[in-house]
């Protein structure tokens, strides 16, 4: 009997004009983010290529293990996501590269060992996306498919009370979650249907350019996105049931799931976000550029202080300004590590304000799949911080390794002369992980399953206690 409503369901929205709509609708933006993607990201990968192809090109020149902790391996540069055309994420807001530097000392024999310096595209985090709407899967599924779920169960249950069809099929004796499921799979078949073939479509496109090759782990979390669609489709069918059980009216119940859509997918995402920017003064670039300088000026005046009268103990000079190189390295790095946190700990919180909105929440799942947004972000910094570590530690270990060296790291007659092979010095990788993106979308793969079954349940409970 299910069974037989879908297919009476399925067959009432496939001669309907909102299903030729929904159609047309779905392949066209579909088709339009597939051109815009291929158009835009050889672009971005040939940027990326030519910032690490220098980086690289210029630390290979360097034999000198001095110059190698000095100068280090330059700016380090976020790989661009192959998926991007699934969720843009704001990544304009978000830097695709982490500078590497040194600062002078006044002594021109004397400079500081390279570290990295943060620098956000948007320094007061307040807004993490763009101004402009990216057609990509994450508004496509977000806001579109949503919208065509309403209109597609707004009449499900009110439609059939107002003609009179839902008494006589109840009279048959046919279980009321019989009725409710059968319409959820009619409502749920029609749309996924056109859906899946625009997403074909879209991925045909993509995947047959030899400008993006699609790999093994690219397909997964293709799959894995596809599955969250689902599930949101499933959110709103059960919504657009739900309502339509508390009505009598399709008018009324049309109503009632626009407001609710205007407000928890366009309106509120966006205000929760502003508003909560406002509960919190995270550090700016200007003032962490000031703080950076104020501390290396206050560690250089103490330096010259101590350093006075010393130049009958060469050794004890040499000593002393490799310990206040390596300070300087530490407190810089110390101060990094402060900005970013206040950065991330900002933008973490109005991402958690804003998961009352499935639609936020479904976007945050795009990003973390397709490696973009601020998850990707996050990652690419923990990337960055662990390769710093890294590089510092090879060049203590070379020092350690050779013998002959005074193991006074941080001045060039302190440490080791012996040339370095450039090809042993590690070189900054960003990768991707999948078992780590799972766990970064863990609350919100739960919150997503929850207002499902909040949702399913409430339609259940609607129907079952409607008097037809």
């Amino acid at each position: 009997m299910i069974w037989h409503i879908t297919k009476r369901e399925l067959y009432d929205n496939l001669i309907s004009l909102r299903f030729a709509l929904a159609t047309f609708l779905l392949f066209g933006l579909m088709l339009t983010n597939a051109v815009v993607h291929l158009r835009e990201h050889p672009e971005r990968m040939q940027k990326y290529h030519d910032g690490v192809t220098a980086a690289q090109n210029e630390l290979r020149t360097r034999t000198h293990l001095y110059d190698i902790g000095v100068q280090g391996p330059g700016s380090l540069y976020k790989k661009p996501s192959l998926l991007q055309f699934c969720a843009e994420g704001g990544d304009i807001f978000l830097t695709d590269s982490v500078y590497g530097g040194f600062l002078h000392w006044a002594d021109g024999n004397l400079r500081g060992f390279w570290s990295t310096i943060y620098h956000y595209g948007n320094p007061d985090s307040k807004n993490i996306r763009p101004d402009t709407i990216k057609v990509d899967w994450g508004f496509v599924i977000g806001y579109v498919l949503s919208l065509i779920a309403i209109l597609f169960t707004f009449d499900s249950i009110s439609g059939d009370r107002e003609h009179g069809t839902l008494r006589l099929t109840l009279a048959n004796a046919i279980p009321r979650h019989t009725v409710l499921i059968g319409k959820f799979l009619g409502a749920l078949i029609s749309i996924s249907v056109p859906f899946t073939l625009a997403v074909l479509a879209n991925l045909l496109i993509i995947s047959t350019s030899s400008d993006v090759q699609l790999n093994t782990d690219a397909w997964s979390r293709l799959a894995i996105i596809f599955c969250i669609a689902i599930l949101y489709l499933c959110l709103f069918l059960a919504l657009g049931l739900l309502v339509s059980s508390l009505v009598q009216r399709n008018a009324a119940s049309l109503v009632i799931l626009l407001l609710t859509w205007v407000v928890f997918v366009v309106f509120m995402p966006s205000t929760l976000a502003s508003v909560t920017s406002g509960f919190s003064k995270p550090m700016g670039f200007y003032e962490y550029r000031q703080r950076l300088s104020k501390l290396h000026d206050q560690l250089k005046g103490e330096y010259w202080t101590r350093v006075q009268n010393m130049d009958a103990l060469p050794t004890k000079k040499m000593e002393l300004s490799g310990e206040f190189v390596m300070n300087d390295v530490a407190q810089r790095v110390r101060l990094g590590q402060e900005y970013v946190s206040q950065q991330h700990a900002q933008i973490q919180l109005m991402r958690s304000v804003t998961r009352i909105s499935p639609v936020a929440i479904v976007q945050h799942l795009f990003e973390s799949f397709a490696g973009t947004g601020f998850e990707r972000h996050r990652h690419f910094v923990e990337n960055v911080q662990h390769y710093e570590r890294e590089y510092r530690e090879f060049v203590l270990d070379m020092d350690r390794s050779d013998p002959d060296s005074p193991h006074i790291i941080g001045v060039r007659e302190g440490m080791s002369q012996k040339p370095v092979n450039p090809e042993s010095v590690p070189m900054f990788e960003d990768t991707l992980s999948l078992s780590h993106d799972f766990n970064a979308a863990a609350i919100d793969l739960f919150l997503l399953v929850l207002f499902l079954v909040v949702l399913l349940s409430g339609a259940y409970l609607a129907f079952v206690r409607i008097d037809v």
